[in-house]
């Protein structure tokens, strides 16, 4: 359902629309199926020979056989993702951050998913409604991947062919050393630690993990959170830092090493408080509450971690919402 949000236009004024984009995620535990089949018929994310004719009965089966221990991830922590209520909030606090910002125009903010509600369509069809002049897309991805950044942007022009809708559109490709992300980011570790001695504490930034043969194709991704890691590394003098991949699936090589794996070496290595950092997530979702808070937790006690702590996502702090707030300006200006 499109969202009817209510309406204050600054009168006379062009809009510009601003498109959050995100992956989106079940939040009812009767959508995990079809959520999951969305995902797995993405054809820049899963590569299959003959993909027009093979991936949706790929997508339909894999996503049935998977259904039912997700459902069980997703019942542990509430019974849905909670990423499209943080992602409202996000639009929310972005739009009031940019309002009376550029004299000449205004801000509306939108929410458009990749695999779950609210969808990009709907975020199109919003601003077909409210008539934009043209339209910023904004990934919540930090770092550039194809088989994110890329697959919503290329989602979000399918659907403004479809709805006809032939407003300039600006796109953000990443920011993942932008000054103020990396500050807002390291004032959420720095929060998390607050009061815990550094001696022995060991910085574990845990990304999303791709298959490599993106990487090898020229994605720039893995080299994007290694500048991120490096910047936020410089808050922190001292601290021992790795970084590692999660999210793991499917017989493809992924990028590594993977976060349990690493874990389990550094509690081998002697590290007793190891801190968790989601690097390439801004909301909460399943790969932060089970996979991190429950999964790996008890892999990291059982292998001889004393002290686990998991640094929380931005969400819609006021330090990240004011960082999207002068890349959106920045991005204006550009023309």
């Amino acid at each position: 359902m499109i969202s009817t949000r209510p309406v204050t236009h600054r009168a006379g004024l062009p809009k510009t629309g601003v498109v959050l984009l995100n992956m989106g995620g079940p939040d009812t535990l009767s959508a995990v199926r079809p959520f999951l089949a969305n995902l797995f018929s993405d054809k820049e994310l899963i590569r299959l020979p003959a993909a027009v004719v093979t991936q949706p009965l790929f997508a339909w089966l894999v996503s049935g056989f998977r259904a039912r221990h997700v459902r069980e991830y997703y019942a542990d922590i509430g019974g849905g993702s909670p990423i499209a209520r943080i992602t409202e909030a996000q639009a929310r606090a972005l739009e009031s951050a940019l309002a009376g910002a550029s004299p000449g125009r205004d801000f509306r903010v939108f929410v458009g998913m990749r695999y779950w509600h609210p969808s990009t369509k709907q975020a199109v069809l919003q601003m077909k409604d409210e008539g934009v002049s043209d339209i910023l897309a904004l990934p919540l991805y930090p770092h550039y991947c194809a088989a994110t950044t890329g697959s919503s942007l290329n989602d979000l022009k399918r659907r403004l062919r479809w709805a006809g809708i032939a407003a300039p559109l600006r796109e953000i490709r990443s920011y993942p050393d932008n000054p103020g992300y990396v500050a807002a980011l390291s004032g959420k570790i720095s929060e998390a630690i607050k009061g815990i001695p550094t001696d022995g504490m060991h910085l574990l930034f845990s990304a999303h993990g791709v298959p490599k043969y993106f990487i090898d194709e020229g994605d720039p991704y893995e080299a994007e959170i290694r500048r991120c890691v490096s910047a936020v590394a410089t808050w922190f003098p001292g601290v021992r830092r790795s970084i590692s991949y999660q999210s793991r699936a499917g017989r493809a090589v992924w990028l590594g090493p993977d976060t349990v794996d690493e874990t389990k070496r550094l509690a081998a290595a002697g590290v007793k408080t190891l801190v968790v950092v989601p690097i390439s997530f801004v909301s909460e979702h399943i790969e932060t509450l089970h996979e991190l808070d429950i999964r790996l937790r008890a892999d990291a006690l059982a292998a001889g971690i004393e002290r686990f702590v998991r640094v929380p996502t931005l969400g819609d702090d006021p330090a990240f919402i004011a960082t999207l707030r002068d890349i959106v300006l920045r991005k204006m200006q550009e023309g």
